[in-house]
């Protein structure tokens, strides 16, 4: 069985605190997981990076973003191109579609971030349109204060006829281990069969407290505004905390200023 966390940030979300090299090796040195997804708010610019240095660290990186639709967030994975923010959930799976990508609901109902109700799943599910293609749903989801304690969403998600995945919706390290997916098999190709088959479980962690994921956050969401960051170097070298714009200029991807 292999392991898979599909809602990860990084510094191309707005509020995202650590660099993509900074993930991939905080997940290979701190976790069991075989599979991720990095998946920024509206955004694919951390794309191509996974994707060249996962191997180095013994990973595979879906391509994804969490999309903010009309009637709450999306997560739309194996795609390689910007799907449109702001459409309504059926239009947003539509242009998943087209690029044969598939969507899992990001924490339905969770209170305080733009989510999703079941009954707009269930009504979702209904259209042709979904079918194949709305595979998942979050029955766990560690990284956001409220929704680990809406112990509805897993009975409610056990209501679809779609996998229930978990996830940690990471938006510091320390949170990436807290929620994952167990399915059959190690690889992208065997989870997205998983998944499509609904042949997914949730895997719940230690469940930090609200208080917990405060404290670290805000320090480190503060210092990214002034310009700081987790990153890494390389496999073998030690995560730091360095000034984010170095950090983006020694990968030589971005432009600065």
């Amino acid at each position: 069985m292999g392991f898979a966390d599909l809602h990860i940030h990084t510094i191309h979300s707005y509020d995202g605190t650590a660099t993509v090299p900074a993930v991939l090796k905080h997940v290979a040195d701190h976790t069991d997981l075989d599979v991720i997804a990095i998946t920024d708010h509206d955004s694919l610019a951390g794309l191509q990076e996974g994707l060249m240095l996962a191997p180095r660290y013994g990973l595979e990186v879906i391509p994804g973003c969490e999309v903010t639709t009309s009637e709450g967030h999306l997560l739309a994975l194996f795609i390689d191109r910007p799907i449109q923010a702001g459409l309504s959930y059926i239009q947003t799976i539509r242009q998943v579609k087209a690029q044969g990508g598939i969507c899992v609901a990001a924490h339905p109902t969770a209170r305080g971030v733009h989510s999703v109700t079941f009954e707009i799943l269930q009504e979702t599910l209904r259209q042709p349109d979904a079918q194949g293609v709305l595979v998942g749903v979050e029955a766990f989801n560690a990284g956001l204060v409220y929704t680990r304690s809406n112990a509805n969403v897993a009975k409610m998600s056990r209501t679809l006829p779609i996998a229930q995945v978990g996830d940690s919706d990471a938006h510091i390290l320390k949170m990436i281990r807290h929620g994952a997916s167990e399915f059959p098999g190690r690889t992208a190709t065997d989870l997205r069969r998983a998944l499509e088959q609904a042949e997914t479980s949730p895997r719940c962690g230690s469940q930090l407290s609200g208080l917990e994921v405060l404290l670290d956050y805000i320090p480190r969401f503060l210092l990214r505004k002034l310009g700081w960051a987790d990153w890494n170097a390389a496999p073998e070298a030690p995560l730091s905390m360095i000034r984010l714009s170095r950090a983006l200029a020694l990968q030589g991807n971005y432009r600065i200023g």
